[in-house]
Protein backbone atom coordinates (compact mmCIF):
# COMPACT_ATOMS: atom_id res chain seq x y z
CA UNK A 1 0.00 0.00 0.00
CA UNK A 2 1.36 3.20 -0.67
CA UNK A 3 1.99 5.66 2.18
CA UNK A 4 0.24 9.04 1.83
CA UNK A 5 2.13 12.28 1.13
CA UNK A 6 0.55 14.85 3.19
CA UNK A 7 -2.43 15.38 5.47
CA UNK A 8 -4.57 18.36 6.13
CA UNK A 9 -5.26 18.42 9.89
CA UNK A 10 -8.25 20.75 10.57
CA UNK A 11 -11.06 21.30 8.01
CA UNK A 12 -10.09 25.34 8.19
CA UNK A 13 -6.50 24.20 8.04
CA UNK A 14 -4.62 26.53 4.46
CA UNK A 15 -1.43 24.59 5.28
CA UNK A 16 -1.16 20.91 4.43
CA UNK A 17 1.76 18.57 6.69
CA UNK A 18 4.22 16.39 4.33
CA UNK A 19 4.42 12.94 5.64
CA UNK A 20 6.99 12.41 3.10
CA UNK A 21 9.87 14.15 1.73
CA UNK A 22 8.49 16.02 -1.13
CA UNK A 23 10.79 17.26 -4.36
CA UNK A 24 10.60 20.12 -5.99
CA UNK A 25 8.00 19.95 -8.57
CA UNK A 26 5.95 16.73 -6.93
CA UNK A 27 2.55 17.27 -7.61
CA UNK A 28 0.11 17.96 -5.39
CA UNK A 29 -3.77 17.10 -5.66
CA UNK A 30 -6.02 17.85 -2.63
CA UNK A 31 -9.71 18.04 -3.03
CA UNK A 32 -10.69 20.25 -6.02
CA UNK A 33 -6.86 21.84 -6.25
CA UNK A 34 -3.72 20.63 -8.45
CA UNK A 35 -0.82 22.49 -8.09
CA UNK A 36 3.16 21.48 -7.61
CA UNK A 37 5.56 21.94 -4.54
CA UNK A 38 7.85 24.88 -4.61
CA UNK A 39 11.16 24.50 -2.64
CA UNK A 40 10.37 21.09 -1.84
CA UNK A 41 9.50 20.29 1.92
CA UNK A 42 10.74 17.55 4.44
CA UNK A 43 8.83 15.27 6.10
CA UNK A 44 7.09 16.85 9.42
CA UNK A 45 7.10 21.02 7.53
CA UNK A 46 4.29 21.99 6.19
CA UNK A 47 2.96 23.81 2.87
CA UNK A 48 0.63 26.71 1.52
CA UNK A 49 -2.38 25.11 0.41
CA UNK A 50 -3.31 28.44 -1.36
CA UNK A 51 -1.45 31.22 -2.19
CA UNK A 52 -0.65 33.80 0.41
CA UNK A 53 -0.47 37.65 0.70
CA UNK A 54 2.30 39.56 3.12
CA UNK A 55 -0.01 39.17 6.68
CA UNK A 56 -2.33 36.66 5.59
CA UNK A 57 -3.38 34.29 8.56
CA UNK A 58 -1.59 30.52 8.79
CA UNK A 59 -3.86 28.39 10.25
CA UNK A 60 -3.58 25.20 11.55
CA UNK A 61 -5.63 22.82 13.39
CA UNK A 62 -7.95 25.22 12.60
CA UNK A 63 -6.56 27.74 15.08
CA UNK A 64 -4.13 30.88 14.20
CA UNK A 65 -0.36 29.73 14.19
CA UNK A 66 1.17 32.80 12.19
CA UNK A 67 1.13 35.43 9.70
CA UNK A 68 3.19 35.49 6.50
CA UNK A 69 5.89 38.24 6.06
CA UNK A 70 5.63 38.12 2.85
CA UNK A 71 3.61 37.00 -0.47
CA UNK A 72 3.52 33.12 -0.21
CA UNK A 73 2.33 31.34 -4.25
CA UNK A 74 0.72 28.21 -3.48
CA UNK A 75 3.14 25.03 -2.23
CA UNK A 76 5.87 26.42 -0.60
CA UNK A 77 7.07 25.53 2.68
CA UNK A 78 6.77 27.39 5.33
CA UNK A 79 9.69 28.63 7.04
CA UNK A 80 10.72 30.99 10.12
CA UNK A 81 12.07 33.38 7.31
CA UNK A 82 8.32 33.47 5.47
CA UNK A 83 5.94 33.24 8.81
CA UNK A 84 6.26 34.56 12.11
CA UNK A 85 4.38 33.72 15.48
CA UNK A 86 0.86 34.64 15.82
CA UNK A 87 -2.10 33.15 18.03
CA UNK A 88 -5.61 34.68 18.71
CA UNK A 89 -6.46 36.53 21.48
CA UNK A 90 -8.55 35.38 24.12
CA UNK A 91 -11.36 36.18 26.47
CA UNK A 92 -13.96 34.50 29.34
CA UNK A 93 -16.24 32.47 26.94
CA UNK A 94 -19.18 30.30 27.28
CA UNK A 95 -18.89 27.24 28.96
CA UNK A 96 -18.22 23.99 26.84
CA UNK A 97 -18.43 21.06 28.49
CA UNK A 98 -19.87 18.51 26.25
CA UNK A 99 -17.52 15.54 25.09
CA UNK A 100 -17.75 12.41 23.43
CA UNK A 101 -16.53 9.81 26.05
CA UNK A 102 -14.65 6.98 24.41
CA UNK A 103 -15.52 3.46 24.68
CA UNK A 104 -13.87 1.97 27.49
CA UNK A 105 -15.89 -1.39 27.89
CA UNK A 106 -12.11 -2.89 27.02
CA UNK A 107 -11.02 -1.73 30.35
CA UNK A 108 -14.40 -2.34 32.25
CA UNK A 109 -13.19 -3.60 35.69
CA UNK A 110 -9.23 -4.19 34.98
CA UNK A 111 -7.48 -3.14 37.92
CA UNK A 112 -3.82 -2.65 38.56
CA UNK A 113 -1.42 -3.78 41.69
CA UNK A 114 -0.18 -0.80 43.04
CA UNK A 115 0.88 0.27 46.90
CA UNK A 116 -1.92 1.76 48.74
CA UNK A 117 -1.61 4.25 51.22
CA UNK A 118 -3.94 5.40 54.39
CA UNK A 119 -4.68 8.77 52.48
CA UNK A 120 -6.35 6.58 49.73
CA UNK A 121 -4.17 7.42 47.18
CA UNK A 122 -2.50 4.27 45.38
CA UNK A 123 1.48 4.21 44.17
CA UNK A 124 2.85 2.56 41.33
CA UNK A 125 6.47 1.62 43.36
CA UNK A 126 7.38 1.94 46.82
CA UNK A 127 10.19 4.25 46.96
CA UNK A 128 12.49 6.17 49.93
CA UNK A 129 13.62 9.62 49.54
CA UNK A 130 16.79 11.41 50.97
CA UNK A 131 15.86 14.76 49.92
CA UNK A 132 18.33 18.12 50.83
CA UNK A 133 15.88 21.32 51.94
CA UNK A 134 19.11 23.42 50.90
CA UNK A 135 22.28 22.76 48.75
CA UNK A 136 24.91 23.05 51.01
CA UNK A 137 23.55 19.36 52.36
CA UNK A 138 23.96 18.40 48.65
CA UNK A 139 27.37 17.08 49.47
CA UNK A 140 26.17 14.57 52.66
CA UNK A 141 23.07 13.07 50.32
CA UNK A 142 25.79 12.00 47.57
CA UNK A 143 27.76 10.71 51.14
CA UNK A 144 24.27 8.86 51.90
CA UNK A 145 23.91 7.61 48.33
CA UNK A 146 27.56 5.91 47.95
CA UNK A 147 27.62 4.57 51.39
CA UNK A 148 23.97 2.96 50.85
CA UNK A 149 23.42 2.59 47.42
CA UNK A 150 25.22 -0.48 46.45
CA UNK A 151 25.37 -2.14 49.41
CA UNK A 152 21.34 -2.53 49.39
CA UNK A 153 21.27 -3.54 46.21
CA UNK A 154 19.89 -0.36 43.93
CA UNK A 155 23.03 1.12 42.05
CA UNK A 156 22.21 -0.30 38.28
CA UNK A 157 25.40 -1.90 37.31
CA UNK A 158 24.14 -2.18 33.98
CA UNK A 159 24.72 1.63 33.51
CA UNK A 160 28.11 1.78 35.25
CA UNK A 161 31.21 2.53 32.86
CA UNK A 162 33.48 1.79 35.06
CA UNK A 163 34.73 -1.00 33.35
CA UNK A 164 35.31 0.72 30.03
CA UNK A 165 37.43 2.90 31.72
CA UNK A 166 39.16 0.19 33.43
CA UNK A 167 40.02 -1.13 29.57
CA UNK A 168 41.25 2.05 28.53
CA UNK A 169 43.79 2.33 31.55
CA UNK A 170 44.60 -0.96 30.57
CA UNK A 171 45.01 -0.30 26.78
CA UNK A 172 47.37 3.38 27.36
CA UNK A 173 49.55 1.06 29.94
CA UNK A 174 49.96 -1.63 27.68
CA UNK A 175 51.18 1.47 25.27
CA UNK A 176 48.08 2.41 23.20
CA UNK A 177 48.15 5.63 20.94
CA UNK A 178 45.49 7.44 20.76
CA UNK A 179 44.23 6.69 17.55
CA UNK A 180 44.29 2.96 18.85
CA UNK A 181 41.76 4.21 22.14
CA UNK A 182 39.37 5.74 19.52
CA UNK A 183 39.37 2.77 17.78
CA UNK A 184 39.41 0.31 20.43
CA UNK A 185 36.33 -2.14 21.40
CA UNK A 186 35.54 -1.54 24.89
CA UNK A 187 32.25 -3.21 24.98
CA UNK A 188 31.91 -4.72 28.24
CA UNK A 189 29.89 -8.37 28.75
CA UNK A 190 28.25 -8.02 32.11
CA UNK A 191 24.79 -8.80 33.72
CA UNK A 192 21.71 -6.36 32.77
CA UNK A 193 20.43 -6.11 36.11
CA UNK A 194 21.54 -4.40 39.36
CA UNK A 195 22.53 -6.31 42.55
CA UNK A 196 19.88 -8.50 44.89
CA UNK A 197 17.73 -6.16 47.24
CA UNK A 198 18.30 -6.51 50.61
CA UNK A 199 14.98 -5.19 51.06
CA UNK A 200 12.42 -6.62 47.75
CA UNK A 201 9.41 -4.42 48.50
CA UNK A 202 11.37 -1.67 48.19
CA UNK A 203 11.68 -0.24 44.69
CA UNK A 204 15.33 1.93 45.49
CA UNK A 205 16.31 4.89 47.56
CA UNK A 206 16.69 7.95 46.03
CA UNK A 207 18.80 10.90 46.68
CA UNK A 208 17.40 13.98 45.02
CA UNK A 209 20.06 16.82 44.84
CA UNK A 210 18.92 20.89 44.01
CA UNK A 211 20.46 24.18 44.03
CA UNK A 212 18.22 25.84 45.85
CA UNK A 213 16.44 26.47 49.14
CA UNK A 214 18.34 29.96 50.27
CA UNK A 215 20.38 32.61 48.26
CA UNK A 216 16.93 33.36 46.55
CA UNK A 217 13.77 34.28 47.13
CA UNK A 218 11.15 33.46 49.66
CA UNK A 219 9.13 32.53 47.05
CA UNK A 220 11.28 30.45 45.27
CA UNK A 221 12.48 28.79 48.91
CA UNK A 222 8.71 28.51 49.84
CA UNK A 223 7.96 27.08 46.42
CA UNK A 224 10.68 24.47 47.09
CA UNK A 225 9.28 23.20 50.61
CA UNK A 226 5.89 22.99 48.38
CA UNK A 227 7.83 20.57 46.00
CA UNK A 228 9.59 18.46 48.18
CA UNK A 229 6.40 18.18 50.11
CA UNK A 230 4.81 16.79 47.43
CA UNK A 231 7.18 14.44 47.13
CA UNK A 232 7.54 13.51 50.40
CA UNK A 233 3.31 12.63 50.43
CA UNK A 234 3.43 11.14 46.50
CA UNK A 235 1.58 7.92 46.88
CA UNK A 236 5.02 6.42 45.51
CA UNK A 237 6.95 7.70 48.50
CA UNK A 238 7.11 4.47 51.60
CA UNK A 239 9.23 7.52 53.73
CA UNK A 240 12.01 10.33 53.50
CA UNK A 241 15.11 11.35 55.04
CA UNK A 242 15.52 15.21 55.23
CA UNK A 243 18.95 17.04 55.44
CA UNK A 244 18.81 20.45 56.97
CA UNK A 245 21.59 22.64 57.51
CA UNK A 246 19.47 25.31 59.44
CA UNK A 247 20.34 28.42 58.62
CA UNK A 248 18.95 28.72 55.36
CA UNK A 249 15.43 30.07 53.70
CA UNK A 250 13.60 26.91 53.37
CA UNK A 251 12.82 26.22 57.26
CA UNK A 252 11.69 22.55 58.21
CA UNK A 253 8.64 23.96 59.87
CA UNK A 254 7.49 25.34 56.39
CA UNK A 255 8.47 21.77 54.93
CA UNK A 256 5.94 20.28 57.71
CA UNK A 257 3.24 22.73 56.58
CA UNK A 258 3.11 21.84 53.45
CA UNK A 259 3.19 18.44 54.29
CA UNK A 260 0.10 19.39 56.26
CA UNK A 261 -1.70 21.32 53.42
CA UNK A 262 -0.95 18.28 51.43
CA UNK A 263 -1.85 15.12 53.69
CA UNK A 264 -3.26 16.53 57.18
CA UNK A 265 -3.51 12.73 58.79
CA UNK A 266 0.25 12.33 57.18
CA UNK A 267 1.42 9.09 59.09
CA UNK A 268 4.46 7.67 56.83
CA UNK A 269 8.08 7.64 58.19
CA UNK A 270 9.78 11.46 58.35
CA UNK A 271 13.14 11.88 59.45
CA UNK A 272 14.53 15.67 59.74
CA UNK A 273 18.07 16.20 60.42
CA UNK A 274 19.70 19.24 61.25
CA UNK A 275 23.03 20.07 60.84
CA UNK A 276 23.76 23.18 63.30
CA UNK A 277 21.89 21.45 65.95
CA UNK A 278 23.60 17.91 65.81
CA UNK A 279 27.08 18.78 65.56
CA UNK A 280 29.59 16.89 63.55
CA UNK A 281 28.89 15.84 60.23
CA UNK A 282 29.72 11.90 61.65
CA UNK A 283 26.63 12.50 64.03
CA UNK A 284 24.61 13.94 61.19
CA UNK A 285 25.42 10.91 59.08
CA UNK A 286 25.18 7.75 61.37
CA UNK A 287 21.80 9.05 62.77
CA UNK A 288 19.91 9.97 59.36
CA UNK A 289 21.79 6.41 58.14
CA UNK A 290 20.38 4.48 60.89
CA UNK A 291 16.86 5.95 60.76
CA UNK A 292 16.90 5.61 57.27
CA UNK A 293 17.57 2.20 57.45
CA UNK A 294 14.84 0.98 60.09
CA UNK A 295 12.00 3.59 57.41
CA UNK A 296 13.10 1.04 55.11
CA UNK A 297 12.76 -2.19 57.23
CA UNK A 298 8.68 -0.36 57.39
CA UNK A 299 8.50 0.09 53.98
CA UNK A 300 9.90 -3.48 53.27
CA UNK A 301 6.53 -4.78 55.20
CA UNK A 302 4.02 -3.17 52.48
CA UNK A 303 2.72 -5.50 49.02
CA UNK A 304 0.94 -4.34 46.17
CA UNK A 305 -2.83 -5.39 45.96
CA UNK A 306 -4.79 -4.54 43.64
CA UNK A 307 -6.61 -1.28 42.60
CA UNK A 308 -9.27 0.08 40.29
CA UNK A 309 -7.61 2.28 37.29
CA UNK A 310 -9.74 5.46 38.73
CA UNK A 311 -6.36 5.58 41.13
CA UNK A 312 -4.19 6.23 38.31
CA UNK A 313 -3.01 9.79 37.76
CA UNK A 314 -1.17 10.22 34.83
CA UNK A 315 1.03 13.51 33.52
CA UNK A 316 1.26 14.48 30.30
CA UNK A 317 4.41 15.23 29.13
CA UNK A 318 6.51 16.05 25.86
CA UNK A 319 9.93 17.23 24.78
CA UNK A 320 12.28 17.42 21.30
CA UNK A 321 8.95 17.87 19.98
CA UNK A 322 8.84 17.46 16.24
CA UNK A 323 6.30 17.86 13.32
CA UNK A 324 4.43 15.14 13.75
CA UNK A 325 4.19 15.10 17.84
CA UNK A 326 0.65 16.55 16.66
CA UNK A 327 -0.59 14.10 14.56
CA UNK A 328 0.95 10.92 16.07
CA UNK A 329 1.50 10.64 19.84
CA UNK A 330 -0.15 13.45 21.42
CA UNK A 331 -3.79 12.75 20.03
CA UNK A 332 -2.74 9.35 21.04
CA UNK A 333 -1.92 10.40 24.32
CA UNK A 334 -5.54 12.46 24.44
CA UNK A 335 -7.42 9.80 23.36
CA UNK A 336 -5.58 7.81 26.36
CA UNK A 337 -6.71 11.11 28.82
CA UNK A 338 -10.21 10.51 27.89
CA UNK A 339 -10.55 7.19 28.69
CA UNK A 340 -8.92 7.18 31.91
CA UNK A 341 -11.37 10.37 32.91
CA UNK A 342 -14.16 8.41 31.85
CA UNK A 343 -12.95 5.64 33.86
CA UNK A 344 -12.79 8.07 36.84
CA UNK A 345 -9.08 8.53 36.93
CA UNK A 346 -7.14 11.97 36.80
CA UNK A 347 -4.68 13.18 34.30
CA UNK A 348 -2.07 16.59 34.41
CA UNK A 349 -1.88 18.75 31.24
CA UNK A 350 1.24 21.24 32.22
CA UNK A 351 4.03 23.55 30.25
CA UNK A 352 1.76 26.76 29.57
CA UNK A 353 4.02 28.24 27.34
CA UNK A 354 3.07 25.17 25.17
CA UNK A 355 -0.62 26.45 25.52
CA UNK A 356 -0.23 29.58 23.78
CA UNK A 357 -3.02 29.54 21.02
CA UNK A 358 -5.35 27.42 22.12
CA UNK A 359 -6.43 29.22 25.63
CA UNK A 360 -9.50 30.27 24.35
CA UNK A 361 -10.85 26.16 23.61
CA UNK A 362 -9.07 25.30 27.26
CA UNK A 363 -10.59 27.86 28.88
CA UNK A 364 -14.39 27.61 27.58
CA UNK A 365 -13.59 24.00 28.57
CA UNK A 366 -13.40 25.00 32.19
CA UNK A 367 -15.93 23.18 34.56
CA UNK A 368 -16.78 26.79 35.68
CA UNK A 369 -15.89 30.30 35.02
CA UNK A 370 -13.32 31.13 38.10
CA UNK A 371 -11.38 28.11 37.03
CA UNK A 372 -11.34 29.73 33.45
CA UNK A 373 -10.35 33.18 34.70
CA UNK A 374 -7.54 31.70 36.67
CA UNK A 375 -6.01 29.49 33.62
CA UNK A 376 -6.10 32.79 31.40
CA UNK A 377 -4.38 35.19 34.63
CA UNK A 378 -1.59 32.35 35.01
CA UNK A 379 -1.27 32.33 31.03
CA UNK A 380 -1.17 36.23 31.16
CA UNK A 381 0.55 36.99 33.89
CA UNK A 382 3.37 33.80 33.62
CA UNK A 383 4.15 35.49 29.49
CA UNK A 384 4.00 38.81 30.71
CA UNK A 385 7.21 37.47 33.22
CA UNK A 386 8.31 36.32 30.56
CA UNK A 387 8.16 39.27 28.42
CA UNK A 388 10.14 41.23 30.79
CA UNK A 389 12.54 38.89 31.28
CA UNK A 390 13.75 39.67 27.05
CA UNK A 391 11.59 36.30 26.01
CA UNK A 392 8.01 35.56 25.67
CA UNK A 393 6.03 32.49 24.65
CA UNK A 394 6.88 33.08 21.41
CA UNK A 395 10.39 32.23 21.96
CA UNK A 396 9.45 28.78 23.04
CA UNK A 397 10.24 26.68 19.99
CA UNK A 398 13.75 25.02 20.32
CA UNK A 399 16.16 24.80 17.19
CA UNK A 400 15.56 21.09 17.17
CA UNK A 401 11.92 21.76 17.57
CA UNK A 402 12.22 24.23 14.14
CA UNK A 403 14.81 21.94 12.47
CA UNK A 404 11.87 19.51 12.65
CA UNK A 405 8.80 21.10 11.36
CA UNK A 406 7.56 23.21 14.77
CA UNK A 407 7.93 27.15 13.46
CA UNK A 408 6.27 28.75 15.69
CA UNK A 409 4.91 28.48 18.99
CA UNK A 410 1.09 28.19 18.40
CA UNK A 411 1.97 25.55 15.66
CA UNK A 412 3.85 23.62 18.51
CA UNK A 413 0.62 24.76 21.02
CA UNK A 414 -1.57 23.22 19.09
CA UNK A 415 -0.27 20.04 18.48
CA UNK A 416 1.48 20.00 22.10
CA UNK A 417 -2.39 20.51 23.38
CA UNK A 418 -3.70 17.07 22.02
CA UNK A 419 -2.11 15.35 24.79
CA UNK A 420 -4.82 16.77 26.95
CA UNK A 421 -8.01 14.81 25.02
CA UNK A 422 -11.57 16.77 24.80
CA UNK A 423 -13.01 16.27 28.35
CA UNK A 424 -13.64 19.47 30.27
CA UNK A 425 -11.00 20.39 32.32
CA UNK A 426 -11.94 20.39 36.67
CA UNK A 427 -9.08 22.47 37.74
CA UNK A 428 -6.39 24.75 36.97
CA UNK A 429 -3.75 24.86 39.78
CA UNK A 430 -0.20 26.95 40.41
CA UNK A 431 2.87 25.42 40.89
CA UNK A 432 3.70 23.78 43.18
CA UNK A 433 0.22 22.37 43.85
CA UNK A 434 -1.53 19.61 43.61
CA UNK A 435 -3.12 18.51 40.45
CA UNK A 436 -4.78 15.03 41.30
CA UNK A 437 -8.68 15.68 40.95
CA UNK A 438 -10.51 13.45 39.14
CA UNK A 439 -10.81 14.71 35.33
CA UNK A 440 -8.63 16.84 33.31
CA UNK A 441 -6.09 19.46 35.58
CA UNK A 442 -3.73 21.96 34.18
CA UNK A 443 -0.99 22.19 36.00
CA UNK A 444 1.19 25.67 35.26
CA UNK A 445 4.80 24.88 34.74
CA UNK A 446 7.44 25.67 32.32
CA UNK A 447 7.64 24.05 29.37
CA UNK A 448 11.49 22.75 29.94
CA UNK A 449 10.97 18.66 30.26
CA UNK A 450 12.36 18.00 33.56
CA UNK A 451 10.95 20.94 35.15
CA UNK A 452 8.02 20.46 34.25
CA UNK A 453 7.76 16.43 34.94
CA UNK A 454 9.50 17.52 38.17
CA UNK A 455 6.47 19.42 39.03
CA UNK A 456 3.47 16.87 37.49
CA UNK A 457 4.79 13.56 39.96
CA UNK A 458 4.76 16.81 43.00
CA UNK A 459 1.33 17.30 41.90
CA UNK A 460 0.36 13.72 41.91
CA UNK A 461 1.03 11.98 38.99
CA UNK A 462 2.08 8.31 39.66
CA UNK A 463 3.04 7.64 35.94
CA UNK A 464 4.14 9.84 33.18
CA UNK A 465 3.39 9.55 29.56
CA UNK A 466 6.05 11.44 27.55
CA UNK A 467 6.44 11.98 23.61
CA UNK A 468 9.30 12.85 21.74
CA UNK A 469 9.83 13.69 18.20
CA UNK A 470 13.52 14.10 18.57
CA UNK A 471 14.66 11.28 21.02
CA UNK A 472 15.29 12.76 25.46
CA UNK A 473 16.19 10.34 28.12
CA UNK A 474 14.03 12.35 30.75
CA UNK A 475 12.68 10.14 33.64
CA UNK A 476 11.77 11.04 37.31
CA UNK A 477 13.05 9.70 40.60
CA UNK A 478 9.97 8.28 41.67
CA UNK A 479 7.54 8.26 39.03
CA UNK A 480 7.51 5.84 35.78
CA UNK A 481 8.42 7.88 33.04
CA UNK A 482 7.13 6.23 29.96
CA UNK A 483 8.59 7.21 26.20
CA UNK A 484 6.53 7.26 23.30
CA UNK A 485 7.92 8.17 19.60
CA UNK A 486 5.82 10.37 17.33
CA UNK A 487 7.55 8.51 14.44
CA UNK A 488 9.26 5.10 13.41
CA UNK A 489 12.56 6.49 12.58
CA UNK A 490 13.08 7.69 16.06
CA UNK A 491 11.54 4.48 17.66
CA UNK A 492 14.23 1.81 15.38
CA UNK A 493 17.24 4.74 16.12
CA UNK A 494 17.19 4.91 19.89
CA UNK A 495 15.19 1.67 21.08
CA UNK A 496 17.41 1.88 24.02
CA UNK A 497 15.28 4.98 25.98
CA UNK A 498 11.80 4.88 23.38
CA UNK A 499 9.25 2.23 25.16
CA UNK A 500 6.15 2.68 22.71
CA UNK A 501 5.81 3.79 18.59
CA UNK A 502 3.44 6.23 17.97
CA UNK A 503 4.37 6.23 13.83
CA UNK A 504 2.15 3.95 13.08
CA UNK A 505 -0.59 6.36 12.96
CA UNK A 506 1.62 8.08 10.42
CA UNK A 507 2.03 4.90 8.63
CA UNK A 508 -1.15 4.09 8.56
CA UNK A 509 -1.03 0.76 10.35
CA UNK A 510 -2.80 1.62 13.39
CA UNK A 511 -5.38 4.48 14.10
CA UNK A 512 -5.20 6.46 17.34
CA UNK A 513 -7.78 4.42 19.52
CA UNK A 514 -5.86 1.20 18.28
CA UNK A 515 -2.66 2.71 19.63
CA UNK A 516 -4.00 4.19 22.41
CA UNK A 517 -5.00 0.72 24.15
CA UNK A 518 -1.45 -0.49 23.65
CA UNK A 519 -0.48 2.51 25.49
CA UNK A 520 -3.09 1.66 28.51
CA UNK A 521 -2.47 -1.48 28.84
CA UNK A 522 1.28 -0.69 28.82
CA UNK A 523 0.64 1.72 31.67
CA UNK A 524 -0.92 -1.03 33.63
CA UNK A 525 1.75 -3.50 33.26
CA UNK A 526 4.21 -0.41 34.33
CA UNK A 527 1.85 0.68 37.07
CA UNK A 528 2.06 -3.07 38.90
CA UNK A 529 5.48 -3.08 38.65
CA UNK A 530 5.45 -5.97 35.76
CA UNK A 531 7.25 -4.27 33.16
CA UNK A 532 10.29 -1.51 33.81
CA UNK A 533 9.87 1.63 31.40
CA UNK A 534 13.13 2.48 29.42
CA UNK A 535 13.98 5.58 31.54
CA UNK A 536 13.55 3.39 35.22
CA UNK A 537 15.95 1.12 33.51
CA UNK A 538 18.70 3.79 32.54
CA UNK A 539 18.36 5.37 36.24
CA UNK A 540 17.17 8.54 34.74
CA UNK A 541 16.31 10.15 37.67
CA UNK A 542 15.86 13.76 36.46
CA UNK A 543 14.76 16.20 38.85
CA UNK A 544 14.85 20.35 38.76
CA UNK A 545 12.52 22.29 40.94
CA UNK A 546 11.43 25.67 38.94
CA UNK A 547 13.13 28.99 40.30
CA UNK A 548 10.70 31.61 39.50
CA UNK A 549 12.21 34.61 41.27
CA UNK A 550 15.88 35.93 40.75
CA UNK A 551 18.40 35.55 43.38
CA UNK A 552 19.16 38.17 45.97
Amino acid sequence: MDRQLFLRIHPNDNVLVALQDLAPGTEISFEDKRFLVVSGVKAKHKFTLEPLDEGDEIRMYGVLVGKTRMPLPQGETITTQNIYHAANPFTLGERKLDWKQPDVSAFTNRTFLGYHRTNGTVGTANYWLVIPLVFCENRNVLVMKRALEEKLGYRKRSRDYEPEVDRLISLYQEGATIADILSADIEIDREQEEGSRLFESVDGVKFLNHEMGCGGTRIDSDALCGLLAGYITHPNVAGATVLSLGCQHAQASILRAEIEKRDPNFDRPLYIFEQQLMGTETNLLQQALKHTFAGLMKANGQRRAPAPLDKLCIGLECGGSDGFSGISANPALGYVSDMLVAMGGSVILSEFPELCGVEQELSDRCVDESKALRFMELMKSYNAKAEADGSGFYANPSPGNIRDGLITDAIKSAGAAKKGGTSPVVDVVDYPGVANTPGLNLLCTPGNDVESTTAEVAAGANVVLFTTGLGTPTGNPIAPVIKLATNTKLFERMPDIIDINCGTIIEGTETIEQNAHRILEFVIQVASGITQPKAVRLGQDDFIPWRRGVSL
